[in-house]
């Protein structure tokens, strides 16, 4: 009877023990955790909290009379931001076209009027209010391609009929236009072919990948930045106008002595 007491108290210290240590491991390993594990994302996204908040300020002071309290935009005064996302808004502001001072058939390129932190702040705001495209996570050079051969064989598919093959731009209808792409930048090229401003249309990743695209951004600043022109003077890089000036006067010249020809005849 007291070996059996004695083997239960055994057995029931051994279970006592195997559940203390048992504890004492995952108590070990959870401290281990909290004091080791990266806390990158709660930082990120109290980072993230505070950028939406400084963007509804620089919102509210710039862009709220014409695209109303809650980016629902103002009848004929500008449109929804609700879903456009980031790009967007990076392309509109970076190039100085937003905050836009009038009403015009087009908006143009001006000198940026907000700062580098407010476009990012301004763009957090509005990508936290319905998402939309955003920008990738490259810039600059990273977004040059290594093909500009490809990109320029693209560029001249895709985008020629507006921007001329040298990318010096082109008329459209009703006042509208292409804009020369001189001193644009990578960022903002690879903005422009994700969004579509304007009347550009957008380029999603199925009709051009992302590689594809940063061929094209290397084959725009390649013909934009001065040095591609093995020719000579590039005239603006506007097509043969000298070889049209010429055949114009040559043209009518000859037209001038066959009429007076005719008339002398008659």
């Amino acid at each position: 009877m007291i070996k059996k007491l004695r083997s239960r108290g055994s057995k029931l210290r051994r279970r006592v023990a195997g559940l203390l240590a048992l504890g004492f491991a995952l108590m070990s390993v959870g401290v281990l955790y909290s004091a080791f594990a990266p806390q990158a994302p709660v930082a990120q996204a109290q980072g993230d909290s505070a950028q939406v908040r400084q963007g509804e300020l620089v919102y509210n002071k710039t862009c709220i009379s014409c695209h109303g309290a809650n980016l629902e935009g103002v009848t004929d005064r500008g449109p929804s931001l609700i879903g456009i996302g980031e790009a967007s808004v990076y392309f509109q502001t970076a190039t100085g076209r937003m905050p836009a001072v009038r009403q015009e058939a087009q908006a143009e390129r001006k000198p940026p009027k907000l700062s580098p932190e407010e476009i990012d702040q301004v763009s957090a705001f509005v990508q936290a209010h319905g998402g939309g495209t955003t920008l990738p996570k490259e810039s600059g050079s990273q977004l040059v391609g290594d093909n500009p051969a490809r990109g320029g064989e693209l560029f001249r598919l895709n985008c020629a009929s507006c921007h001329n093959f040298t990318g010096r731009g082109g008329a459209l209808s009703s006042g509208k236009y292409a804009p020369a792409l001189d001193g644009v930048t990578e960022t903002e090229i690879y903005a422009a072919m994700l969004t579509g401003p304007q009347n550009m249309p957008k380029f999603s990743d199925r009709q051009l990948t992302p590689e594809e695209k940063k061929d094209i951004v290397a084959y725009v600043k390649s013909v934009t930045d001065g040095n591609n022109n093995p020719g000579g003077n590039p005239i603006g890089g506007l097509g043969p106008q000298s070889e049209g000036l010429i055949a114009f006067i040559v043209g009518i010249a000859a037209l001038v002595g066959i009429t007076l020809w005719i008339g002398a005849k008659a």
